[in-house]
């Protein structure tokens, strides 16, 4: 048993982070052992490419407006490994994690004596944990985020009330496939028979595949641009997305969301269809203020969070080809007249180069790549800028280039640190420390 839960975090870590055997037998027997805790309480189960964080961001705050207790379970964390487990946007606390982690143990223990289970990864530990606890705590509902897929993801061990996905794109190819087809059918994997789906601004041949599966599985059906529409208004002149939702029983008018981007209109309208449905399935009666207030209480960390105005200096974490899409086009409508500059990393089993094409599509950029301190890391290599040698250099150490780069800033230009979650989540937690020390 582990009396820290410093070394319960680090038992975690040890485990292999994804399964080399795809399949639910482990977590399935695992959960059994446990006692089923998953099936204590409602959930929503939520999958997709990107826009998965923000989806579930504002879907606890929909549902918290209705005076509901709240888990959700995401990942990768930005703050502190405990984010991942939330009641209420509270993460859960070091004597709680420590004492569900020593019960599973030696659970995992036994299993390990197994040939057929041995191998619980991290992710499988961690959403036991997650489910333990929001069964001890009964929460009135809980948002499960899928950590990878779907299909075979740990957390299609539940039935939920309402399958969401989010988006379909070209990420994780060696496990998901090489097509969007592939990928599209395993997030798929987590329509289940007879319950409400919400699909996202899934383009084609993937949006056909989620179709089928769902007519397959006989689940109601709503799709973006379809049964329910977001219609952008305006940008808030502070921070944030003005919007007009659209759906089959009338319009809200004039929504307000304070995270910025006009793709996190489409995360919002996704999030509201599967609360609207979530609703209709428990028998609540949400009234339109109470949607009002809960979509602008939204907050999702390093998604076009801006950090600081003097200077200002936004994170965002654009982790594949899709998510840098959507941050090249919200930085040239949100931002055309700023002069930027970037700080990138990346993963090397992300395709850096299209990436970096990406980012060069912003006019009036200058683009700093570096490393960080993380397994498969970016390498630095100077045919890296021959693309653009006068927009592109390199920096081995990121906190000196993020120096530099805040000594060329002039007063209307803009920082932006963006890739890796992983980094973007470095970089965060150093600016604002430092924020923090000169306002003391």
């Amino acid at each position: 048993m582990y009396t820290t839960v410093e070394d319960a975090i680090e038992w975690i870590h040890s485990r292999k982070k994804f399964g080399t055997r795809p399949g639910l037998s482990r977590i399935e027997r695992l959960l059994l052992l446990c006692g089923q805790p998953q099936e204590t309480f409602p959930t929503i189960h939520v999958a997709g490419t990107n826009g998965k964080g923000s989806t579930v961001s504002f879907l606890r705050a929909l549902l918290a407006e209705q005076g509901l207790d709240v888990g959700t379970f995401t990942s990768p964390y930005i703050e502190r490994f405990h984010e991942r487990i939330q009641i209420n946007q509270t993460f859960i606390s070091d004597k709680d994690l420590l004492e569900l982690i020593n019960q599973i143990v030696p659970i995992v223990d036994t299993l390990d004596q197994d040939p057929a289970l041995e191998g619980i990864t991290e992710f499988e530990i961690l959403t036991a944990c997650a489910f333990l606890y929001f069964a001890k705590q009964q929460v009135d509902v809980a948002v499960i985020e899928v950590g990878l897929g779907g299909l075979y993801d740990s957390t299609n061990v539940i039935t939920p009330r309402v399958s969401v996905i989010t988006t379909i794109g070209m990420d994780h190819m060696d496990i998901l496939g090489n097509t969007l087809e592939e990928i599209a059918y395993q997030k798929g994997g987590i329509i289940k028979s007879n319950v409400p789906v919400i699909i996202g601004n899934v383009v084609e041949p993937a949006l056909s595949v989620l179709k089928q599966i769902a007519t397959e599985k006989k689940a109601p059906l709503s799709c973006y641009g379809e049964e329910f529409t977001p219609v952008y208004e305006h940008a808030d002149r502070q921070w944030g997305e003005w919007w007009t939702f659209e759906y089959e029983q009338g319009r809200m008018k004039e929504l307000y969301i304070p995270l910025m981007g006009r793709h996190q209109i489409e995360n919002a309208s996704v999030a509201l269809a599967a609360f609207l449905t979530y609703c209709q399935q428990m028998k609540l009666n949400p009234r339109e203020k109470e949607i009002r207030r809960g979509l602008k209480n939204a907050y999702w960390p390093a998604r076009m969070e801006r950090l600081s105005t003097q200077p200002l200096i936004v994170v965002d974490g654009a982790h594949n080809e899709h998510a840098m899409a959507r941050l090249v086009e919200n930085s040239q409508k949100e931002f055309p007249a700023h002069k930027i500059y970037v700080l990138f990393s990346a993963l090397e089993t992300k395709p850096v180069d299209a990436m970096i094409d990406q980012l060069l599509e912003i006019p009036n950029s200058e683009i700093l790549l570096t490393t960080f301190d993380f397994p498969k890391a970016l390498t630095l290599k100077e045919s890296l800028c021959d693309r653009a040698p006068k927009r592109l250099s390199l920096v081995s150490l990121w906190q000196v280039g993020l120096g530099e780069l805040l000594e060329k800033m002039q007063e209307d230009d803009l920082l932006l640190i963006t890739g890796s979650l992983y980094f973007v989540a470095e970089v965060r937690a150093f600016i604002l420390t430092l924020m923090e020390e000169e306002h003391d």
